[in-house]
């Protein structure tokens, strides 16, 4: 059933979700927020967009043009309906396409940031795999993996264009041979923790094309107190205009 919620606090922001999928997770809200953007960036990429939670939030932060590509049908029509609602098409424009079928169709160096909230796990013969096809491209690196990630971003980042993306600290050391394989020079990490006393459950990473070396930790962000309620670091994520 599709439903329509606020995005996050702003009261003039809406998402299109359907209950029968994945909501917009803390991933979500977490990767847009820590994203390099600077009052020089005109264009930035999503990809594996969803319902376009990042592109929503990336819109209250940059007037560039925002391009996210989505490619389950079911859930790029939800995008679609989520940028409609929110008079974005302007800014926003989404794409019902495999990125690795269609990148070749953008002009080299044509975005100043990417972005990605990527399938998390590797396939093998041990995979437990969702019967839910959404579910399963959406979790395991059947149509995206790292690789193709960062090949992507080698061709359409500009120089020293950034990508972002969200992950889990067990790919971190995948992750930046993954990128340093293909010119994207690991710049910032950043660990979030569910309590103080729990171990980092999500990795943020940036890197630039053709940078310079030089790569920042960043302070941790812990993302629950002891009773169960977000921090107040997390709660300004929420609280919007």
């Amino acid at each position: 059933m599709e439903v329509i919620n606020y995005l996050l606090g702003f009261k003039d922001k809406y998402i299109v979700q359907n209950t029968q999928m994945f909501n917009f997770s803390l991933d979500s809200v977490l990767l847009p927020n820590f994203v390099t953007i600077n009052k020089n960036v005109n264009s930035i990429l999503d990809i594996g967009c969803g319902n376009a939670p990042i592109p929503l939030i990336l819109s209250t932060k940059t007037k560039a043009n925002i391009i996210g590509v989505e490619i389950q049908k079911e859930v790029y029509d939800l995008a679609v309906k989520s940028v409609k609602i929110n008079k974005l098409e302007n800014q926003i424009k989404i794409i019902n396409a495999d990125i690795n079928d269609i990148y070749n169709q953008f002009k080299t160096e044509s975005f100043d940031i990417i972005t990605c909230n990527p399938p998390f796990f590797k396939m093998n013969s041990n995979s437990n795999l969702n019967k839910s096809d959404y579910k399963t491209i959406a979790r395991h690196e059947i149509k995206l993996n790292l690789d193709d990630i960062f090949k992507i971003a080698k061709k359409l980042l500009k120089n020293n264009g950034y990508i972002a993306i969200v992950h889990r600290p067990e790919r971190l050391l995948d992750i930046l041979n993954s990128m340093q394989k293909y010119n994207i020079e690991p710049k910032k990490i950043q660990f979030i923790y569910p309590k103080k006393d729990k171990e980092a459950n999500i990795l943020l990473v940036e890197g630039t094309k053709n940078g310079k070396k030089g790569l920042k930790v960043l302070n941790p962000i812990y993302t629950h107190l002891d009773n169960g309620e977000y921090t107040n670091e997390i709660k300004k994520y929420f609280e919007g205009d």
